[in-house]
């Protein structure tokens, strides 16, 4: 029975490292695509010409991924643990150095990057540069998971204010960088998390409720272009933008100056509409590897980052979308499967942390596509272009093998 009860489990950690090796592959595939269309097209080269270098790039951290993904697993995930609390205040160290490099004094690590956005600390120009609101993802889940490894942690309201500092801190850094994504990421992360822990539904629902009252303050700080991202999820319908162009006060709540039809189409609402035009666009099984309008010209932005599921879905139609779907699904299923017979509370809440990160990520990105969700920047895991993404995702995925390769398991320790 033992021997049984192994041999399932090395089937699982070999489905789940196959379906993160299954999507990083695809997304290579698809940066190589979007930089290199079989067609090119006629006139300026637009963006194709910057994106070709992104491949080689994606290659380099793809490589630097797996060595992350190796690295984990040298270690037993428990000594991870012991050391999530250095782990998370060198995080906290960095994303407060950028706080200081927008507001107080510039500093030559810690630049301002597209959209005087300060979220990147620059090692050497050599180098990839390193993201600290990607890798605080991480150190946060081990850091939460290792403190309510404690029924005390957890059990009561009172205790609910360590997991509350402990994930609002980080917020509170990440916000103004301004990387909405990430901000948005970290609670459901601290609900599933609690949760499964054995948190009292009570308890949480409070935090809900708390949180629905103070969230028109988060709102009247937003500036107006984020507003208008949140907003464009209603924004789409037209008697929705009619109603709001011709209400100068729900304007003003909704994105924070006079509406207007055709600036929104043109700015707001672009990506969102041309997402929706390119997913449409490649029909049942797609117009084919680095074929399709979306890919030949630049009707799409960011396609190789956020916008990377509509290339995708338009080179390989709803088939190619619906497998791409299907491998997360395995993979999270894979890593609840390892939590669900671990009998370690750190591991369990560990392995349950990095499934719900991947879950919220995918959930927003795919949505944000299609125009259920808002626009919040959050990439797709494995897939998207970037090199602190990737590297934190496969780290994620070795840490689930980790996990998956230790003991004690439940089965286990019953014999």
């Amino acid at each position: 029975m033992l021997n049984l009860f192994k041999g399932r489990l090395l089937l699982v950690r070999i489905c789940l490292i196959a379906s993160a090796l299954a999507l990083l592959s695809i997304g290579v595939a698809a940066i190589y695509a979007v930089g290199h269309p079989s067609e090119p097209s006629p006139g300026p080269a637009g963006d194709t010409e910057t994106l070709k270098g992104y491949f080689a790039k994606q290659i380099q951290f793809a490589i630097i991924g797996l060595l992350g993904f190796v690295l984990v697993n040298l270690v037993s995930y428990r000594r991870w643990g012991e050391l999530s609390a250095w782990i998370y205040a060198g995080v906290i160290v960095l994303l407060v150095l950028l706080l200081v490099s927008k507001y107080l004094v510039p500093l030559p690590f810690a630049p301002a990057g597209r959209n005087y956005v300060y979220r990147w600390i620059v090692i050497h120009e050599d180098l990839p540069q390193i993201q600290p609101s990607e890798f605080c993802k991480l150190a946060y889940i081990l850091t939460l998971a290792w403190y309510l490894r404690y029924r005390s942690n957890y059990r009561t309201f009172k205790a609910l204010v360590g997991p509350m500092v402990l994930t609002l801190v980080p917020m509170a850094l990440i916000l103004p960088e301004p990387d909405l994504g990430t901000v948005v990421l970290l609670m459901p992360i601290l609900f599933s998390m609690l949760f499964m822990a054995g948190a009292k539904p009570k308890h949480l629902l409070v935090i809900i409720l708390l949180g629905c009252m103070v969230s028109p303050l988060f709102w009247g700080k937003m500036k107006g272009y984020q507003r208008s991202r949140i907003s464009s999820v209603f924004l789409q319908s037209a008697r929705v933008r009619a109603l709001v162009e011709s209400k100068p006060w729900l304007s003003e709540i909704m994105v924070g100056e006079q509406f207007n039809t055709r600036k929104w189409m043109s700015n707001g609402g672009y990506q969102l509409i041309r997402s929706k035009l390119a997913i449409a666009s490649g029909g049942l099984t797609g117009d084919g590897f680095r074929k399709g309008e979306f890919i030949k010209y630049n009707f799409l932005g960011e396609r190789h980052t956020d916008f990377i599921y509509a290339a995708i879905a338009q080179q390989w139609g709803f088939v190619g979308g619906i497998v791409v779907l299907a491998l997360y699904i395995l993979l999270m299923l894979c890593g609840l499967e390892i939590a669900s017979n671990h009998s370690d509370p750190f591991g369990r809440l560990l392995a349950i942390g990095i499934v719900a990160m991947f879950a919220v990520e995918v959930f927003e990105n795919i949505s944000m596509t299609v125009g259920l969700m808002p626009i919040t920047g959050l990439t797709l895991p494995l897939v998207s272009y970037g090199g602190s993404s990737l590297l934190v995702s496969l780290m994620a995925v070795g840490l689930l093998n980790n996990v998956g390769r230790s003991r004690p398991f439940t089965l286990a320790k019953k014999q």
